[in-house]
């Protein structure tokens, strides 16, 4: 079996702590434009594009006239409002700095997927000092269709000339992390416990393995792979 050379890394929940910022915005943002929405179903959705969040939350209110205006409204005050909570707050989760730095070490290449857009990852990356460890950032803006869909894994594996899925370990905190990464192949499909999922919620979607958080990641790899 091929040496595991990459390993990609959700953000919010995964490499940076998460208060509820994510679900906060959109709370905010879906109350002011007046788009009706269940805090639980929001949670559901982590880890899928921002934008496609509040389409569906549109599409169920059956606001189809004006919907691509509304939509887009309500993306810009989500976007103000995330930005605003996470330029108050930003904290890394515990051990992840060993572990990017046992990565580096035994040259394995690390890259980013986020259903943020890139304004954001690119705030969180700089403020955490992080943009120089990843030879990929990849955010929902630069792919057609986001999680779920394994796109945004594919294009961090072409980022880093990686032609191999078996060489390939995909680490998230949602369910849909880890249905993207069991949707792309990958050889690891790796939850975290870090996010706002339950075990018991992570356990009932495709994974290779559920760990702490990826304070654990370098045992893990030596021990499994």
């Amino acid at each position: 079996m091929p040496q595991i050379s990459l390993v990609i890394f959700d953000i919010a929940g995964t490499i940076i702590e998460d208060h509820g910022e994510v679900v906060s915005a959109f709370a905010t943002a879906l109350k002011k434009n007046g788009i009706p929405f269940m805090e639980d179903e929001v949670r559901r959705w982590m880890g899928a594009s921002k934008r496609e969040v509040i389409r569906h939350f549109a599409e169920q209110a059956g606001r189809n006239a004006g919907q691509k205006e509304l939509v887009e409204t309500t993306y810009g005050c989500f976007r103000a409002e995330l930005e605003r909570l996470y330029g108050e707050r930003l904290t890394p989760i515990a051990g992840a700095a060993s572990t990017f730095a046992w990565c580096k070490k035994n040259g394995i290449h690390m890259a980013t997927t986020t259903g943020f857009y890139r304004e954001i990852s690119d705030l969180i990356l700089e403020k955490t000092g992080w943009r120089d460890l990843f030879a990929a950032n990849i955010s929902s803006s630069d792919v057609s269709q986001g999680r779920p869909a394994p796109f945004m894994i594919f294009r961090a594996m072409e980022a880093t000339s990686t032609e191999d899925v078996r060489q390939v370990i995909n680490v998230g905190d949602t369910p849909l992390d880890l249905r993207s990464g069991h949707n792309a192949g990958m050889r690891g499909v790796v939850g975290v416990l870090t996010g706002e999922h339950s075990r018991e919620s992570l356990q009932r979607v495709p994974h290779t393995h559920i760990i702490a958080s990826i304070a654990e990641l370098p045992a893990l790899l030596e021990r499994q792979f």
